[in-house]
């Protein structure tokens, strides 16, 4: 659900590259908990590998916001240089009032117009880092409750095969003792002494 509402945000603020790494996430999280409920092991491996992926991917979205490394908040990194919007929250956040200034003194903009966002209780910046911060917090136990459930799909696997669950030998056992009769059953028909028994009936 947290993945979900980052990535409605994320389409409305046209974010090509979280849009594409959110897109990614849903979708493993979705084959993790198939893997939980089917007690399929491997899926779930996918999925802790992925959390690895998904905190580096979300301390970049940090350094980012918080231009860390000489990076910076205004570049268009995020939206693969498209175009040039910015989040979603840097105009709709928490007080902010939008407000637009014709710029038709100016030649050659005349149908443009110059935005100016003030008032806001919390930068946008700072919305980000949060909403960050919440996914690798979530990544964090989604990764041990994954390790946990793998450790435990795995006992039972090896007891299982302890008490002879996946031993086919019981079943060609069974299977052999039906076959070992009806060859004796032939042999006796078919043998001397069962053609001379059938011959003193006959006469």
């Amino acid at each position: 659900l947290a993945a979900l509402e980052r990535q409605v945000f994320d389409f409305l603020g046209y974010q090509w590259a979280p849009i594409l790494a959110n897109f990614l996430h849903i979708i493993i999280v979705i084959l993790g908990l198939f893997g939980t409920i089917q007690y399929r092991p491997r899926y779930i491996v996918v999925y802790a590998i992925w959390t690895a992926i998904w905190v580096t991917w979300n301390i970049f979205i940090i350094c980012f916001y918080l231009e860390v490394g000489g990076l910076s908040k205004d570049s268009e990194l995020l939206t693969f240089n498209i175009s040039r919007h910015q989040s979603w929250w840097s105009e709709n956040g928490p007080g902010c009032v939008r407000k637009e200034a014709s710029m038709s003194g100016i030649k050659g903009l005349d149908s443009h117009s110059y935005v100016s966002v003030i008032g806001c209780a919390l930068e946008y910046r700072y919305i980000e880092v949060m909403h960050s911060s919440f996914q690798i917090l979530i990544a964090l136990v989604g990764f041990v409750y994954a390790c946990y459930v793998v450790s435990v799909f795995t006992e039972e696997e090896d007891s299982f095969d302890f008490i002879g669950g996946f031993d086919p030998f019981p079943l060609y056992h069974v299977n052999e003792k039906p076959t070992n009769l009806l060859f004796k059953q032939t042999y006796l028909l078919i043998s001397p002494v069962g053609f001379s028994g059938m011959e003193g009936m006959n006469k």
